[in-house]
């Protein structure tokens, strides 16, 4: 890792807490050391973020934090190579990956938040009054105050940004806590703040676990104001639990348990192909990943082959972020064998007779044959794993996709393009894709439905999240 990992609050670096190891996926060693922030240093990083609401800040025009977006994202330009390496420290994910996805898209945040701030105009009303001079109304968006950022492991960069640049482009202050597993690009980025020329509390950084610690900390403060979080959805449960206790607002992006349909109308080579993408990206620890895959029974056995194939050959993925995790992904597998599932591809460890033997690495693994209600079909897994099974109709494959608790992302394979105007505005989901995966426009609403979030994301919709609409009317 290039920088330390330190605390940052009120303009300035702490390195206080008691360490505990870092750990690289890779290999299983030990690289590093990661600061506990205490409960006091949390009161310190809300406290500074709190006076900074109160100084210069708040008089910073939209022009004005607009052009500090832009600096920020040429801080991050500027130290592109130092991002990518950390970002595949911390994840092990492929530097190819990092560099054409996480960084870009870090950058792409602030700039698309400074440019969406720049265009920005409020609305305004002339309103008739009984003695016909009639008044104005019209309307202001202020800012919510103290936000509370809390990113998960698997894009740590690309989803702190996601948050923090609309939550300062709005005039908020900042207090995030990234995953204690990669805190790497998180360290970076505040020190591209400091050298941007953000001002004293207006960004603040602490480090540190979750339940107990740190991030519970941070998400029941009283000084928090609003809390804007990407995870599981147990963690998720527990956050709005306690944001509630004092009625604060939430964004909440979850889990997901995602599903994609092929029809037979498809393109099955291209079918395949995006089904590799979108099953085992970053070794399927995105929460947009594919993990139940419903294939339209007369061309099952034909793509469930191609499919299996082009997983055995993928080379050049990452391992899983921690050996609890690696655990857990295979703990899944060997319970779905054990109970009669049929693995396609994959569905052990592999081997590389190196230094990665002693890292947290699972085989791209395809299942079939399971129950709709088994664990591997039901639950979140995070990893490299897909399950197929066949449909018959399109009704059948509507109900298959939208059953269970998840709601957030779901592909259409189809030649028909009757069938997929038909087929994706009936799907539970956030965001339906057809004939891709993950392509996005980060003006259009992002988010989950039922246990996989609440809010959007994106766009006006995160401008309008982290600020809130105060009307102002005045006699003529």
């Amino acid at each position: 890792m290039s920088s330390p990992v330190r605390h940052y609050l009120g303009g300035g670096f702490d390195a206080s807490g008691v360490p505990f190891p870092l750990v690289d996926p890779v290999t299983g060693r030990t690289v590093g050391a990661v600061p506990e922030a205490s409960r006091e240093l949390v009161d310190q990083a809300v406290a500074a973020a709190r006076t900074a609401l109160r100084g210069p800040w708040a008089a910073w025009s939209p022009a004005e934090r607009s052009r500090l977006l832009h600096r920020i994202a040429d801080g991050i330009e500027a130290r592109f190579e130092e991002f990518a390496a950390a970002e595949c420290a911390d994840t092990g994910k492929p530097r190819e990956l990092a560099s054409t996805v996480d960084i870009p898209r870090a950058v792409a945040n602030f700039r698309s938040y400074a440019d969406l701030l720049a265009g920005r105009s409020e609305r305004s009303w002339h309103t008739p009054t009984p003695d016909g001079r009639g008044a104005l109304n019209y309307t202001v968006r202020k800012p919510l105050g103290v936000v509370a950022v809390v990113s998960p492991w698997n894009l740590p960069l690309l989803l702190l940004t996601w948050k923090v640049a609309p939550a300062l482009a709005t005039g908020n202050t900042v207090v995030a806590k990234p995953s204690e597993l990669t805190p790497g690009t998180a360290c970076l980025l505040a020190e591209v703040m400091d050298e941007a020329g953000v001002p004293a509390g207006v960004f603040n950084l602490v480090h540190g676990r979750g339940p107990d610690a740190a991030g519970q900390w941070l998400t029941e403060h009283p000084g928090v104001d609003a809390v804007a979080f990407t995870g599981a959805s147990r963690t998720g449960t527990e956050i709005m639990r306690a944001a509630a206790a004092r009625l604060a607002p939430v964004s909440f992006e979850l889990g997901g348990k995602n599903a994609g349909l092929v029809f037979a109308d498809a393109d099955l080579e291209e079918a395949v192909a995006g089904t590799l993408r979108s099953a085992f990206t970053h070794s399927g620890q995105v929460c947009l990943c594919t993990e139940r895959l419903y294939v339209e029974r007369s061309v099952f056995d034909v793509f469930a082959a191609a499919l299996a194939a082009g997983a055995k050959a993928l080379s050049g993925y990452g391992p899983m972020v921690s050996a609890a995790h690696r655990d857990k992904v295979l703990g899944h597998l060997e319970r779905a064998v054990a109970d009669g599932g049929e693995v396609l591809a994959g569905g052990g460890v592999p081997r590389f007779g190196d230094e990665r033997d002693s890292g947290f690495w699972v085989e791209p693994t395809v299942l079939a044959g399971l129950p709709e209600d088994h664990p591997a079909v039901r639950d979140e897994i995070f990893g490299p794993v897909v399950h197929l099974a066949p449909f018959d109709t399109e009704e059948e494959a509507l109900a298959l996709a939208n059953a269970g608790p998840y709601g957030l992302a779901a592909t259409v394979w189809t030649g028909d393009v009757r069938r997929a105007h038909r087929v994706a505005p009936a799907l539970d989901v956030g965001i339906a894709w057809v004939n891709t995966w993950n392509l996005r426009d980060l003006r259009t609403p992002f988010g989950g439905v039922k246990a996989s979030g609440i809010g959007r994301e994106g766009g006006d919709h995160s401008l309008d999240f982290f600020s809130e609409p105060m009307n102002v009317c005045v006699k003529l």
